[in-house]
């Protein structure tokens, strides 16, 4: 789940210490932390503050003295779609990893944002719901899944989400959306657009025979295991899928597979992905995933668009 502000043009970048000890006696925070210590890829510099959530209530208690100080701030889920910058990130950076309640009811779940998409399709799984099979193994969170409407193997989150509740920055409310206001499309949803905060969902799911949902849970996760480069940090699928085309074949095709600047790698096991193969810094990476969409473009006339999401 991403969710960035920036300060206004002439207001100051440097954390306001008035503003760090007011959100610290509500939430937990850290200092000196780093990007490369909690997100997919292993790189990016220092973050000024971080902030974990753990309720809505601190979420929205976050966000809110964020805006009433001007700060600039992100939020983020599990880090795992992300490419930080290799500098200090001079403001906030709000996490909902901890954000982890969870109810069920018959065929219904309603999870907070910061749960693992993983977990929740185990717990599908063991109580014999169909619906979330091609989850198992998405390292990212229920928020960030729903941001982008993640998807794999002939699923993807707006097949199952009934409900999603946000917090309007702008409006200063919660606002509760049906699936058809959340706008999703392939690798689209309205929070990409809006501006507004997910805190939860509810996703409905169909009783099926738990051993048939396990063997296809079990398919998929070994078809990840074979074809993607799970051993290396990523951010998964580095490109979005252009229309009638492969992301990774357009780059095989290019001849890029095993590509490297500096520390960054196209994956030699599916170049749709780009890894940390050793000591990358964020700007290898970039350089790199710049490189592939010209040379990409310039054989096969096809522009390539990331699905990873840059963090300045």
């Amino acid at each position: 789940m991403i969710y960035v502000k920036n300060c206004i043009a002439g207001e100051a970048a440097v954390i306001n210490e008035r503003y760090v000890r007011e959100i610290t006696e509500k939430c937990a925070t850290e200092r000196g932390g780093t990007f490369a210590g909690k997100c997919s890829f292993h790189v990016g510099g220092e973050i000024a503050l971080c902030v974990i959530a753990k309720s809505a209530e601190e979420l929205i208690f976050a966000v809110e003295k964020a805006e009433e100080y001007c700060e600039k701030y992100v939020v983020l889920g599990n880090m795992t779609n992300i490419l930080p910058p290799d500098a200090l990130y001079d403001g906030t950076v709000i996490v909902t990893s901890q954000m982890c309640n969870i109810t069920a009811g018959n065929d219904r779940f309603k999870a907070d944002a910061g749960f693992s998409l993983t977990k929740l399709s185990v717990l599908a799984r063991d109580a014999g719901l169909s619906g979330l099979e091609f989850a198992y193994g998405i390292p990212g969170s229920v928020g960030g899944a729903i941001y982008m409407n993640a998807g794999a193997y002939g699923g993807n989150m707006a097949d199952i989400v009934t409900e999603v509740t946000a917090y309007s920055p702008k409006e200063k409310r919660i606002k509760v959306y049906s699936n058809a206001g959340c706008g999703f499309g392939y690798r689209e949803s309205v929070f990409k657009s809006n501006g507004e905060i997910i805190i939860s969902a509810e996703m409905k799911l169909t009783p099926e025979d738990a051993e048939r949902i396990s063997s296809d849970c079990e398919r998929n996760m070994a078809a990840r295991r074979e074809k993607q480069p799970l051993d290396k940090p990523s951010a998964g699928s580095t490109f979005r899928r252009p229309e009638g085309y492969y992301a990774g074949a357009l780059i095989e095709q290019a001849g890029l597979k095993g590509f490297s600047i500096g520390g960054a790698s196209v994956s030699e096991k599916h170049a749709g992905f780009v890894i940390n193969a050793g000591g990358a810094s964020s700007a290898d990476i970039s350089m790199l995933i710049s490189e592939i969409k010209k040379r990409v473009y310039e054989f096969s006339g096809v522009m390539l668009e990331e699905e990873i999401i840059y963090i300045k």
